[in-house]
């Protein structure tokens, strides 16, 4: 449990450096995340970008799984 933790936060840190130079920078800019700014109040709900990382994880964890 110890070694898939390590590996979870190498692989956050990894995606962390990535969103920092710029190369996911389309993540959480996609056409289905849904964006409201009035005068006072901004609402963000991700929503596209929660379905890709869902589907991608899930894909990874069942590629693990088999493995």
């Amino acid at each position: 449990m110890g070694t898939w933790l390590i590996l979870a936060g190498i692989a956050v840190i990894i995606v962390g450096v990535l969103m920092r130079a710029g190369w996911l920078s389309w993540l959480g800019q996609l056409p289905g995340d849904i964006r409201i700014e009035g005068e006072n109040v901004r609402f963000y709900l991700p929503l596209a970008t929660m379905v890709v990382i869902s589907v991608v994880l899930t894909l990874l964890l069942n590629l693990f799984k088999r493995l």
